[in-house]
């Protein structure tokens, strides 16, 4: 397994000087934004496409900081109603694959969108309760007229391009569940699965080991974030799990995000890495950060700190004592 981070957090950063950082913290892979919520400060899609040369010295400046690439991430929602935003959510997506497939990165990450309740909403639309029966048909009909024939299409085209489409499973989007992830992973096709961050498992009330255990046993984790949530219980008793508060507002929040080993100990996050070696994941886990807490600099540090002495590098081989 590789210790890697989402290069979002220093889009501030030039492209040789986030290298030159993430490489001296001793980070092995990376995690590029192409566009959507990431933004794309450190690959733009357009031109690596069109200009080999640029491509070429793209690839070189990663080498020689002795870092891969574990994934390219386009979040959005290409099933907006609104065909402004779906639209050049979508584009990305399908441009980010190809690049993908140039660059041979075996995953491109995303949201799998929601969708409104008819052809002309305006907004997405969430449902998170099975009563009252209006849920049940904007739901069935978000699935079956929607998320499947768009992610089957994608899952042709991944599959084309030998690269796996990571869908987080984050709550405001269809897919946010295991179950909702391995039912659209049956419907479309096996090149989609989960970029699985246990932050957002946390506060759902999944434990996230158990989510790695079914997911795990599809072979459906293609990528893994690390991030962690702490869950502050009074406020959970008024708020409940859906909570509206605004992440800036963490006293009153019911959960937030913290970095890694600030939310659950080192022997979760060291159970969480067994388990996902258990299950055959020996690929990459990427920093994410998201603490309201602390800066980058000192929240991405700690991140590193608490997750390389559990990180499993080595395959065991024979059993030599069974």
């Amino acid at each position: 397994m590789k210790l890697g981070v989402f290069t979002v957090l220093f889009s501030d950063k030039s492209f040789d000087d986030m290298l030159k950082y993430v490489s001296s913290k001793g980070i092995e892979a990376i995690e590029l934004g192409t566009g959507g919520y990431p933004g794309d400060a450190h690959c733009k899609v357009d031109e690596l496409l069109e200009d080999e040369s640029k491509l070429n010295s793209f690839e070189e400046k990663i080498a020689a900081h002795g870092l891969t690439i574990s994934a390219l991430s386009c979040h959005g929602n290409p099933l907006h109603p609104q065909k402004k935003i779906a639209e050049p959510a979508d584009a990305i997506l399908v441009k980010t694959i190809k690049l993908a497939s140039k660059l041979g990165i075996p995953v491109v990450n995303t949201f799998s969108g929601c969708p409104g309740d008819h052809e002309h909403a305006l907004y997405p639309n969430w449902p998170v309760t099975p009563w009252p029966h209006d849920f049940q048909e904007v739901l069935k009909w978000q699935w079956e007229e929607k998320l499947i024939p768009y992610w089957k299409e994608k899952n042709d085209l991944a599959e084309a391009h030998n690269v796996k489409i990571g869908l987080e499973l984050h709550g405001g989007f269809s897919v946010h569940t295991p179950s909702t992830m391995l039912r659209l992973r049956e419907a479309c096709g096996p090149a989609i699965g989960a970029n699985l961050d246990p932050s957002h498992m946390w506060w759902q009330g999944i434990d996230p080991i158990e989510a790695i255990k079914i997911l795990g046993r599809e072979n459906a984790i293609h990528h893994f974030h690390a991030k962690d949530t702490i869950i502050d219980q009074q406020n959970m008793n008024r708020h409940g799990l859906t909570d509206m508060t605004d992440y800036s507002e963490l006293r009153d929040r019911s959960w937030y995000f913290r970095t890694v080993g600030f939310g659950h100990d080192q022997k979760t996050w060291a159970d969480m890495i067994s388990t996902l070696r258990l299950y055959d994941y020996d690929y990459v886990v990427s920093i994410e950060h998201e603490d309201g807490l602390m800066s980058i600099d000192e929240g991405f540090t700690k991140a590193v700190e608490t997750l390389k002495p559990v990180m499993v590098r080595e395959s065991v081989g024979k059993m030599w004592w069974a």
